[in-house]
Order: structure tokens, then sequence, then C-alpha cells
């Protein structure tokens, strides 16, 4: 069992940057996947990375102002937020599965998710 704990989230304006980490025992073993959530809209990807850190992929809505990235010898993985606006505005959860891809199904385990507010 993998117990996904997410942090990093909070309140920030529109324009600004958050980092949020992803930490657990044994994730570098796993494809890492986050995810968001806002009110009353299904779960929606937002990027990916292989085991290795090699392959990243990422949503249209997010590339070239997310990036992702994970410390195996952390066992962290990391979305860096870049130039934020208000519809970024989710609850975002961090997945571990051991396909790297943009379906929720793909991913076993997931964590509690960290509210990220963007204000206009």
């Amino acid at each position: 069992q993998v117990q996904l704990v997410e942090s990093g989230g909070g309140l920030v304006q529109a324009g600004g940057s958050l980092r949020l980490s992803c930490a657990a025992s044994g994730l570098s073993s796993y494809a890492m996947g986050w995810f968001r959530q806002a009110p009353g809209k299904e779960h929606e990807f937002v990027a990916a990375i292989s085991w290795s850190g090699g392959s990243t992929i990422y949503a249209d809505s997010v590339k070239g102002r997310f990036t992702i990235s994970r410390d195996n010898a952390k066992d962290t993985v990391y979305l860096q937020m870049n130039s934020l606006k208000p519809e970024d505005t989710a609850v975002y959860y961090c997945a571990a599965g051991d396909y790297k891809g943009s379906y929720p199904a793909l991913y076993d385990y997931w964590g509690q998710g960290t509210q990220v507010t963007v204000s206009s």
C-alpha cells in the first residue's frame, strides 16, 4: 500500500506560482500523475511522469506553464505551476501507477488532495 501525501497548495494571485509536492515511501517505483478537480467538474488530467523521470506528458491547458518532476532519492514528485490563472483553481491530486498516462484508471493509489485557489 502506497500512501501519498500532497502539500504546497494555497491561495495565490493570478500570474503567481506555486509548487506542489507529493511524497510517499516507495514512490520511486511508480509512474506518477497529477490530476485536478474543480467544483462540479470531473477529474482532469494535468501531467504525468515516468518512474525514471525521463518522460513527461501534459494537458494542453497547462503546457508551457506547469512542470512535473521527481526526485526518487527523496520519494517525492513535484508540480511547479507558473503563470497561474483563475481557471486553475481546483483540488489537486497526485496518483501512482504502473504506467504513465492521462487516464485516472491507470493509477492505483491516490492522495487526499491539496487545494489551489487562484484569485483574479
